[in-house]
């Protein structure tokens, strides 16, 4: 296949609101040692890239300046010392950035096989969610089977793929959402119990079944202190991100009394090593499932690459339920 030199690009042309995000031209990208050249037919759209946008979530200093963490395409070119990963083979990919534009480079390690019974759609919506859950459920979080899970904004990316995941291995688990139509989205997926927050207090609803054994929050601000008192006793709470700010006083005293654990992480700046070891995880445990379409992706709408900044507003809308993804070349 001869490659061109250029691609079309949606670039963050300054810090700022989603129409800030404007088509643009950009040299294809050549793989590195061990990265691969993918040919994208979808991109999905994560609230990390909102960040980006805004000026509040820059990229590592080798990472492309473009917005986009997972897409789904082609591999057309592989770099050297590229194993398991082979030109012509469709995958899906977590990326370190560059996913809004026609080509992107990214380590094969971090490339998964589009799983049986999905279209590129689908799986371009996989990876920064199913990385993002896998290891902060279930490998920081350590969930286990009979444990009372809780997941905040359940109708959210994070939150359909949480759900789906902690019913499958045997959770209870327990969200909240704004409204019910999304509750009723969050129980069809396996939550046992949806709570709209607009209506209900979490903490006296979790705390009344016993106390969560395990929370994910992306929320931050009022409801780190609400998380702890919904914890049961030698609880663990992981954060991944801070929707309503990262600051909160807290008393460290329940934390001591009650043994809990409170942590958390980001995806982007973790090495590549340590994204391979959650991308081979994945493959054993979690793409099987999806094999078998025990859990799927929830999409929620499609824009085309030149409407990313309508899409930006889908998400910041909050209105979306699942995923939200940029057309790039179909599929």
């Amino acid at each position: 296949m001869t490659l061109p030199t250029t691609m079309r690009a949606v670039e963050i042309t300054k810090p700022g609101a989603p129409e800030v995000l404007v088509e643009g031209t950009r040299p294809v990208p050549t793989p590195g040692h061990g990265d691969v050249l993918i040919k994208l037919a979808y991109a999905g759209v994560n609230r990390p890239d909102a960040l980006q946008r805004a000026g509040n979530y820059a990229p590592p200093p080798t990472a492309s300046d473009l917005p986009g963490l997972e897409g789904a395409g082609e591999v057309v070119a592989v770099g050297p010392g590229v194993t398991g990963v082979a030109i012509g083979d469709m995958v899906c990919a977590l990326l370190p950035g560059g996913g809004y534009a026609e080509y992107v480079t990214t380590p094969a390690a971090h490339c998964l096989p589009v799983p049986k019974g999905l279209s590129l759609k689908e799986a371009a919506c996989l990876p920064e969610t199913y990385f993002t859950v896998w290891s902060n459920v279930f490998m920081r979080g350590g969930l286990k089977a009979g444990e009372r899970f809780l997941v905040h904004g359940g109708s959210s990316g994070i939150g359909t793929t949480a759900i789906q995941l902690a019913h499958v291995f045997g959770a209870r688990v327990f969200t909240t959402a704004g409204s019910d139509e999304k509750c009723a989205t969050c129980r069809e997926l396996g939550a046992d119990v949806a709570i709209n927050y607009r209506e209900a207090d979490f903490v006296d609803v979790v705390t009344e079944a016993g106390g969560a054994n395990l929370i994910l929050d992306m929320v931050g601000g009022s409801y780190i202190a609400r998380n702890i008192k919904a914890l049961a006793d030698d609880g663990r709470m992981v954060h991944i991100a801070f929707l309503t700010g990262p600051k909160a006083e807290i008393n460290f005293a329940q934390i001591m009394a009650r043994r809990l654990t409170v942590t958390g992480s980001t995806l982007r700046p973790q090495s590549d090593a340590a994204k391979a070891a959650i991308a081979a995880e994945l493959r054993e445990h979690v793409w099987p499932l999806l094999d078998a379409g025990r859990v799927h992706p929830v999409m929620d709408s499609t824009y085309p690459l030149a409407e990313a900044a309508k899409a930006h507003a889908r998400m910041e809308s909050s209105e979306h339920i699942g995923k939200i993804v940029l057309e790039i070349a179909g599929g």
